[in-house]
């Protein structure tokens, strides 16, 4: 056992600080077991959003020394102990209280991305023909557990704040997922170019480092998907085949 100096972020919208805790910390705890402890030791009203406790929910996203990550996976024991751990609220959402911000965007654009179409089936007893790799493509992008830490990450929202005009790199990889899905036959490619702002992304992979459940979102997910609007809207042959293609 050993005692341990954290500077947990207190305040609201309106204004906060730092406040200092000292508690002492054992083998195997994480943040999140450490944010408990001060809270049931010294901080009875602090704020902080959790749920499994097993890295599943993306409940207890967080900012700790700088970095987004979740609480409940973040040992101590990788951490410097000798000198006092931060942790203070995701940047890219309204902060609400102490530890805990508004999240509530990121529903409200889900629900505007353009959900699965099946195409008709291939088979008389409705059934569909599919390569094995098809299949497999698309399931690492449903290993998200909407944490956020890549939207937080993300200097599209986080710096320049273009919610209303870039969907951020999570609903990057849901498109993907559809888009890329075998049996899917919808057209989300207007979406993406204009609505939801794939052209604002410049690649630069820092939505990848942070994934606690380590997707490739830029390699497997949005450069594709900026591969696929490029072909639609900027390849000169298909501008040249739209010119002759006669309109329905």
């Amino acid at each position: 056992m050993a005692d341990a100096t954290f500077k947990i972020w207190r305040g609201d919208k309106e204004s906060g600080d730092f406040e200092e805790y000292q508690t002492d910390v054992t083998e195997g705890m994480v943040v999140l077991d450490a944010v408990h402890q001060i809270q049931s030791e010294s901080a009875n009203d602090l704020a902080v959003r959790w749920n499994c406790k097993a890295g599943k929910c993306g409940s207890c996203s967080a900012e700790v020394n700088g970095m987004p990550k979740l609480m409940c996976m973040t040992r101590l024991n990788d951490l410097n102990l000798d000198e006092p751990v931060t942790i203070e609220p995701i940047k890219a959402f309204p902060l609400m209280k102490d530890l805990v911000t508004d999240v509530s965007w990121n529903y409200r654009v889900k629900k505007k991305i353009k959900q699965f179409k099946p195409r008709r089936p291939d088979n008389e007893d409705g059934s569909w023909n599919m390569q094995q790799q098809d299949v497999e493509r698309v399931q690492e992008f449903r290993k998200c557990i909407e944490c956020f830490l890549c939207q937080d990450v993300c200097h599209v929202l986080r710096d320049h704040h273009k919610h209303e005009e870039f969907i951020g790199p999570r609903f990057f990889v849901y498109n993907a997922a559809l888009e890329m899905h075998p049996l899917d036959e919808e057209d989300r490619l207007e979406d993406l170019k204009k609505s939801q702002g794939i052209g604002y992304c410049n690649i630069t992979k820092c939505c990848t480092k942070v994934c606690p459940e380590n997707i490739t979102i830029t390699d497997n997910a949005i450069i594709p998907l900026k591969e696929r609007v490029v072909d639609e809207y900027y390849d000169p042959l298909t501008k040249l085949f739209r010119i002759f293609k006669p309109r329905k």
